[in-house]
């Protein structure tokens, strides 16, 4: 969803789930999550694509130098390993990173029939089942999701892509991703909110309470610690 934020994000994908439910339909999530996204970019497979889409050969040039040559090394129980290049990956907490994350996984709805929701590495794919052909159709896009990762050299965690089932007249159908089947989940934690599979925020009203207590009783503290005077 181009030009929206997390929380313009969230309420288009939820108000037209909501409109199906409302409309009778049973609904399946699908929540998607890439292993390291950030992390395991391909550098050549990106300038690729960068070209594919009518960069420039100076901007491709000048992003491929600004990749390259970057080392890292780790450290366990006080030794250093020896520095490696990296080859992979967008640089985390850059201005150019997630763009270019972004423009790497923009084509990963492509091909796809069901609702494909992207949010930087959140993913969400869902669709109406009010058929074994609409279960069908929603495995076969999760198949074309799972050619898109190998072609571009990213994976999936399966064991944390979890599926959602809504509405009372769900079928409740299995899925796999990459000959592995999905957890089933009745809340999942998307984009920062808590939603359960009646489409309820009580959990999430429940914790920002939580935490609003707890600045509350901080400012409380600071404020009977001090005298009068020094607060005026």
């Amino acid at each position: 969803m181009k030009d929206r934020s997390c929380q313009a994000n969230l309420i288009a994908f939820y108000d037209e789930v909501s409109k199906k439910l409302d409309s009778g339909d049973a609904v399946d999530i699908i929540y998607l999550d890439f292993a390291k996204a950030f992390d395991t970019v391909p550098h050549k497979r990106l300038l690729s694509k960068l070209r594919s889409i009518g960069l420039s050969e100076v901007v491709c040039t000048w992003i491929e130098n600004w990749l390259q040559d970057r080392v890292q090394r780790v450290v366990g129980n006080g030794t250093f390993s020896t520095w490696n290049k990296v080859l992979s990956g967008v640089p985390q907490g850059s201005v150019l990173g997630p763009l270019l994350f972004n423009l790497f996984i923009n084509d990963l709805g492509e091909g796809i029939m069901s609702n494909v929701s992207v949010f930087a590495d959140d993913t969400k794919l869902c669709r109406p089942v009010n058929s074994i052909q609409d279960v069908t159709s929603l495995q076969q896009d999760l198949g074309q999701l799972a050619i898109w990762a190998a072609k571009w050299q990213m994976r999936f965690n399966v064991d944390k892509c979890k599926v959602m089932h809504l509405g009372c007249k769900n079928m409740q159908a299995p899925y796999t991703l990459n000959g592995t089947a999905l957890g089933k989940s009745i809340m999942e934690k998307d984009l920062g909110v808590l939603v359960d599979n009646k489409l309820g925020c009580s959990k999430q009203c429940q914790a920002a309470a939580a935490r609003a207590n707890k600045v509350l009783s901080c400012i409380k503290r600071g404020i009977d610690s001090r005298e009068e005077g020094v607060i005026l």
